[in-house]
């Protein structure tokens, strides 16, 4: 592991970076150990979990 800050989500040349990449499996490894999902949810090595960030959209409404 690297000495990356898993709460540094930042972009940039001080950002964690990939090391193992599985798009068929939706997630990647980072090189500070967190594990991001497709989703854009995180795993971080001490167990913490990071909710999926997605927008949502609003409802189309159908009228008859």
């Amino acid at each position: 592991m690297c000495s990356h800050q898993t709460s540094s989500r930042t972009a940039g040349p001080d950002a964690p970076h990939i090391v193992a990449a599985h798009p068929e499996q939706g997630w990647s490894l980072l090189c500070d150990g967190a594990i991001v999902f497709d989703d854009s949810g995180e795993l971080s090595p001490d167990g913490r979990v990071v909710a999926p960030r997605r927008a949502v959209l609003p409802r189309a409404t159908t009228t008859v």
